[in-house]
């Protein structure tokens, strides 16, 4: 049986995989960015939790990171703007991922125009989203 942290991840994961762009997770940057653009699921720190004593409940924000990128010689922006609207609505639809979190948050995104030598340049930007989670233990 998989831990809190590893199930609220992979259920992230299975969501973003829904979005018409590429989702992996804990992968190097592809040589190719898909057309739809591209998200990268990186696992992040759990950070220190608050504890209460009775019960013994550690309850977490964890800081996970999207990498979103996107490729593209004209329309980059509204490319890249509409993957951003993708991923808030695939967040929003629960936000709780079934129950296994109390609540799913995303920080708005910095982006910045990477220029690629002999292609097209891209935009991209690292969204870190905030699980809010409780375990009966840091390691369960």
């Amino acid at each position: 049986m998989p831990t809190t942290r590893e199930a609220i991840l992979a259920t992230l994961h299975a969501r973003l995989q829904t979005l018409a762009a590429l989702a992996l997770r804990d992968e190097v940057l592809p040589e190719r960015i898909p057309a739809a653009g591209l998200i990268i699921l990186r696992d992040g720190q759990p950070g220190e939790p608050e504890v209460t004593l009775s019960p013994l409940r550690y309850h977490y924000q964890h800081r996970a990171e999207l990498e979103v990128v996107v490729q593209a010689a004209t329309g980059r922006a509204t490319a890249f703007d509409t993957l951003i609207a993708a991923i808030g609505t695939a967040l929003d639809a629960d936000r709780t991922l079934g129950g296994l979190c109390d609540w799913i948050e995303a920080e708005a995104p910095a982006s910045v125009d990477l220029p690629v030598e002999g292609a097209a340049a891209l935009k991209a930007a690292v969204i870190t989203v905030i699980l809010h989670y409780t375990t009966t233990g840091p390691l369960a």
